[in-house]
């Protein structure tokens, strides 16, 4: 036998190809290899030895010729601009850590594909290409040359596609229950002829039509698991089926044996009532994991708020009331809630929080615009022009989250999982040899017993069960998180930074006095048509002042991030900021508050001094979290407020102010390089640098106007007072994994002793296993749930 393939594991023949040193089968896997190891992808080959899919050369023709039509193509597409396509695929074959991880490096087969996000629960994959580079025919016939064949749809309806797949698993379900009553009837004299026998011809015909009723079971009901286990092992993969279905064909072939050589009646009543009691586990089981549902679309539902125009009066709604064809105000830097069509005003789209790509697209009236795009420059108003889906935009906030992902408890499962089967099948076959030299008559019972009691599956649903449902408690409490692996983040944290506008002080309640010249009704008219265009605290607070006027058009309109707001009206250029942006000079002896200075081309008119009060229950919140946390504060604003909050943070060293948001980001980095965990609690307007950079990031929210996609979890103003709480609930949350995985460990081995001791039968191994599941998601929820009840 010739050199294996480095990447796939197959025989390379007389003529390898060479690189490096390496033998590689064909060009395919030779690619893929450069590929994976260009990108420093080296997880890819410590899955397995050999775990290398081989990109088959085979010939489609024209079975997908269809996606090379254009309305077709459009009705699939999530999203469509320039050579940018998103599109979400349905993939039953997605079953395990190994189909999540090769799904979600799509780009290392080919360069065309910029990013892919599995959905397990949903069994989809959201990828994101440039059309130039691959068209949609050819990333369907790459994902089916890997055995992932997307199930095509062009109906957008979920309901529809789950209840054909709960129809056929109920139809498998009815026929392994019709042959598991009759071969239990038919087996019923074997068990009870006592030493009188049954006559030989009704021993003949009730074997075969015992195997009869067996083959439809083996091969119809329990052919999900025969399937999996085999293309698994195909790909040199080693999964949970595996055993399940040896120990499916091993009970057949011993029957099958023993009822045509005459020399016994065979076990066709315990294959039937396993697979008829595993296909019964598994529907309970999706019952169950539906009715604590906590889908990866859904489960981070913040209540974002938009800007609706009624009759030309500006109007705040929770996007989920948004309905098409209403008529939306977005402001700078705020996302488009939904796919839109520009109705009035200057639009410069940034896309990045969609593609990645940071260039603002410009876009005039008439055209449509995106979900998921931001405004960049004065307000635009949009016309929706597509019902509003939430879970867009929470799918989009999660794009970005694999370029966080480090060592976690998730890791740790998978290395256990990926042992486990293996294991499993090596003590089965020891199993099998001992007792084929002690008693015989039990080998059949204890190898599938073995094979079939012991699963990994309670393990790994301990993590996002439990996380996931701590994820829809802590929504509930108003702190909405990115995703769960966000809990596990809250609970190593060992710095927390808190910005101070907007953060530590309250938007909506202020004392705000102007110092200066007169403002005649012109200017004021320009202050609040140039303010409306903001949503910094303090341009809000400006605004809300100002007497209802009719707004005027805002040309050039920018917003500097620590320095101000500048448009022109006509020949005027109206400024508003700090004093080195306006060309002020400081005023000095304002004791608290912060100060903005207005020019009217370039001439200061006068300042406005706004004092905003702490939020509710601060110096309790401050004093709770100094117990386990080292904090810091650091502002973009001038020190006026330094001596009333030195009490409160006690050191003056970590107490920074006339932060820009580079020295912001670069503070953060700092503490990293200090071997710090860090939190940083802002706002997402000038601080998004450090947000995106922190270990764990929350941005507080008021009215919830913005969506920062820097942030790992948004935090209700409301509920400010109860952050202690809820980082003391993500510690808990670990301790009660880390509990689970004992729990898990204790029936596994208690159910390996009685099976190995032949004291278990396949039936009864078949309905722990899915039990086992079932008491774990049962286990881990009433405990989170307890946690949030004790805390009231």
């Amino acid at each position: 036998m010739g050199q294996k393939c480095v990447h796939c594991g197959e025989d390379c023949g007389n003529y390898p190809v060479i690189w490096q040193n390496k033998a590689f089968c064909c060009n395919g896997c030779k690619t893929v290899y450069q590929l994976l190891n260009e990108n420093q992808l080296y997880t890819y080959y410590e899955i397995e030895d050999n775990p290398g899919i081989k990109i088959q050369t085979e010939d489609f023709g024209n079975k997908y010729a269809y996606l090379d039509n254009e309305e077709i193509k459009e009705k699939i597409y999530d999203f469509s601009e320039g050579n940018f396509r998103k599109v979400t695929f349905y993939i039953p074959a997605i079953h395990c850590s190994s189909c999540i991880w090769l799904l979600e490096n799509l780009n290392t087969l080919n360069k065309g594909i910029t990013h892919s996000l599995v959905n397990f629960v949903k069994k989809e994959v959201s990828i994101s290409f440039n059309e130039k580079e691959i068209s949609l025919r050819q990333l369907v016939e790459l994902l089916a040359s890997i055995h992932y064949i997307p199930q095509i749809t062009l109906e957008k309806i979920d309901k529809s596609k789950s209840k054909k797949s709960n129809k056929k698993l109920l139809l498998k379900i009815g026929v392994a229950g019709f042959a598991f009553g009759n071969t239990m009837l038919l087996s019923f004299p074997e068990y009870i002829k006592g030493s009188f026998g049954i006559e030989e011809k009704y021993e003949i015909v009730f074997g075969l039509l015992n195997f009869l009723f067996a083959i439809p079971v083996l091969f119809y009901s329990g052919s999900d698991y025969l399937l999996s286990a085999w293309k698994n092992l195909k790909h040199k993969i080693i999964n949970i089926d595996l055993p399940i279905a040896i120990g499916m064909l091993a009970i057949f072939l011993q029957s099958t044996y023993e009822i045509f050589s005459r020399s016994g009646a065979g076990y066709m009543d315990s294959l039937t009532g396993f697979v008829f009691f595993l296909l019964v586990g598994k529907w309970y089981q999706s019952r169950t994991y539906q009715a604590l549902s906590f889908d990866r679309d859904y489960k981070s539902y913040f209540p974002v708020a938009v800007t609706k125009l009624v009759n030309g009066k500006e109007e705040s709604i929770l996007l989920e009331k948004l309905q098409k064809g209403d008529t939306i105000l977005v402001h700078n830097q705020e996302l488009i809630p939904a796919d839109a069509v520009l109705k009035k005003g200057t639009a410069n789209i940034d896309y990045s929080f969609v593609t990645g790509e940071s260039k603002p697209v410009q876009k005039k009236e008439g055209d449509m615009l995106y979900a998921g795009g931001r405004q960049i420059g004065s307000s635009i108003e949009l016309e929706v022009q597509s019902k509003v889906e939430q879970s867009q935009l929470t799918k989009l906030w999660n794009q970005d989250d694999h370029t966080r992902q480090s060592k976690n408890l998730s890791t740790v499962i998978d290395k256990v999982s990926k042992y486990f089967t293996g294991t499993i099948i090596s003590i089965a076959a020891l199993t099998a040899i001992y007792w084929w030299i002690s008693d015989a008559s039990i080998i059949m019972k204890a190898f599938t017993a073995v094979l079939i009691v012991a699963c990994p599956c309670a393990l790994a649903l301990s993590i996002p069960f439990t996380y996931g449902n701590m994820q829809r408690l802590l929504g509930k409490k108003g702190f909405y998180l990115k995703n769960p692996e966000v809990i596990e983040r809250l609970a190593k944290i060992d710095t927390i930074v808190f910005d101070k506008t907007g953060t530590i002080t309250q938007n909506n309640d202020f004392e705000l006095s102007y110092t200066g010249t007169s403002l005649n009704k012109e200017e004021k008219i320009m202050l609040k048509s140039l303010c409306r265009h903001s949503t910094h605290p303090l341009s809000t607070a400006i605004y809300n002042s100002l007497e209802d006027f009719d707004f005027k058009e805002v040309n050039n309109y920018r917003e500097l991030p620590a320095r101000g707001l500048i448009g022109e009206f006509g020949t005027t250029v109206l400024k508003i900021g700090s004093a080195e942006f306006t060309k002020a000079e400081k005023t000095k002896n304002i004791s608290g508050g912060s100060v903005v200075y207005i020019s009217f081309n370039n001439a200061v008119k006068g300042m406005f001094v706004i004092k905003t009060k702490y939020r509710k229950g601060l110096k309790d919140l401050i004093n709770r979290l100094s117990l386990n946390y080292e904090l810091h504060l650091i502002s973009g604003d001038n020190e006026r407020e330094k001596e009333n909050l030195l009490p409160l943070f006690k050191n003056e060293k970590l107490m920074h102010f006339n932060q820009s948001p580079q020295d912001k980001l670069n503070y953060i980095k700092n503490l990293q390089k200090e071997g710090k965990n860090v939190l940083m609690i802002g706002d997402g307007l000038n601080d998004a640098g450090a947000l995106k950079a922190s270990n764990t990031s929350i941005s507080i929210a008021d009215n919830v106007y913005h969506f920062s996609p820097a942030c790992d979890a948004i935090l209700d103003a409301r509920e400010f007072n109860k952050l202690p709480t809820f980082l003391k609930w993500s510690n808990q949350t670990i301790k009660i994994i880390k509990m689970s995985f004992v729990f898990s460990l204790l029936y596994n081995l208690i159910g390996m002793y009685f099976a190995l001791t032949g004291q278990l039968s396949p039936i009864v191994a078949a309905i722990l296993m899915p039990l086992s599941s079932i008491t774990i998601v049962v286990f881990v929820t009433v405990l989170t749930n307890w946690i949030s009840v004790k805390e009231k």
